[in-house]
């Protein structure tokens, strides 16, 4: 078990520093300069000089690297020159001073993602601290939603093959997997939020936090949590389905299977002791790379409905070049997927002892 942590772990740093390699290179090559974008219509020639010293923008491009790295890393070397940009202000890094050398700091610290471009100076940790939390519980209610119906829905296919039944559930399985997000959520918004509104009582836009009629404090608003989440979990749930249909058909062509039912057991029993828990692995894995995609695929769901979540500062970001936001965004979402990535091997043991951490 030790031995398989530590080479996921390394496994996992690789796949991060590969990530953080492409996202630096990437948007660091696009035109413009990220000094005057911070600065807007008020730059001058020495505020532009004093915002790159300050941020590092006058350096050389492997250097900026190295600085971004150091960023990012939780053990971290810093200037004790004032001047430099690696010199360790409490007011840039939340870092606790491990030793000192003549002119270096060695610090352990949390990760430093910047600051936006265009939110006068807000870390980019604070933005993804607000954001995130909503596609969180927006994702998590997504997921449940195509879990839950379509674990029944799946058996019940399975149950009912080549029945009328069957060929219902599969012609929306179907449909759930061709029609893209951005339509659906088009489509339930104008539907629900508009045309029903007067019997659903769902608005076509709205947040998890809103204000009260006063103005003065935010509330939650669940209601308008149910239109997104559908709609963001029509497509994992279609696969859900066809997942566990065809798994299931498979394991019920088992000799195990036979033997149980040899033996007079109902088909809830078989289904419930036997059947489920074998042929959930694909559908565990199918759950996890949904799960993780969703939080890069939640951006047209939450931008239609103006959901404040990560998918939509992700494109208010684009849309301003916000570049610190876009790739702190997306280093936090390759750390999620690879966080889930290994935690998904480790329920593969709990429902197939066959599996080995290996």
């Amino acid at each position: 078990m030790l031995n398989y942590f530590i080479n996921k772990a390394f496994y996992a740093v690789l796949t991060l520093f590969g990530v953080v390699t492409v996202i630096f290179f990437l948007f660091n090559v696009l035109p413009g300069d990220p000094a005057q974008m911070m600065l807007g219509q008020n730059e001058d020639s020495k505020q532009l000089a004093t915002v790159k010293a300050k941020y590092g923008f006058n350096k050389p491009i492997s250097t900026q690297y190295l600085y971004y790295l150091n960023d990012l890393s939780p053990l971290s070397f810093h200037s004790k020159n004032t001047e430099d940009y690696t010199f360790l202000s409490q007011e840039k890094y939340n870092a606790m001073t491990l030793f000192s050398l003549e002119n270096t700091t060695l610090a352990l610290k949390f990760p430093y993602l910047r600051e936006s471009f265009t939110k006068q100076g807000k870390k980019v940790t604070s933005v993804i601290a607000e954001t995130l939390p909503n596609t969180f519980v927006l994702a998590i209610s997504a997921i449940i939603i195509a879990i839950v119906l379509g674990i029944v829905l799946g058996i019940i296919s399975a149950l009912f093959k080549d029945q009328w039944l069957d060929r219902v559930i599969q012609v929306f399985s179907t449909f759930g997997m061709s029609v893209p997000s951005f339509f659906s959520a088009i489509l339930f918004a104008w539907l629900f939020g508009f045309v029903l509104h007067k019997y659903t009582n769902l608005e076509m836009t709205g947040s998890l936090y809103e204000l009260d009629d006063f103005g003065e404090a935010m509330h939650i608003q669940w209601k308008n949590l149910i239109l997104p989440a559908i709609v963001l979990g029509i497509r994992p749930l279609a696969v859900v389905i066809q997942l566990m249909r065809n798994s299931l058909l498979e394991v019920f062509n088992q000799d195990y299977i036979r033997t149980a039912r040899a033996k007079g057991l109902s088909e809830y029993q078989i289904i419930r002791k036997h059947a489920l828990k074998n042929a959930m692995n694909p559908v565990v894995t199918a759950i996890s790379g949904w799960f993780a995609s969703m939080l890069a695929g939640a951006v047209f769901v939450e931008y239609i409905f103006g959901w404040n979540g990560l998918g939509k500062e992700i494109v208010n970001a684009l849309n301003t070049l916000d570049l610190p936001v876009i790739m702190g965004a997306v280093l936090v979402i390759a750390t999620v997927f690879v966080s889930i990535n290994i935690f998904v091997d480790i329920i593969y043991t709990w429902l197939d002892p066959r599996v080995k951490l290996e």
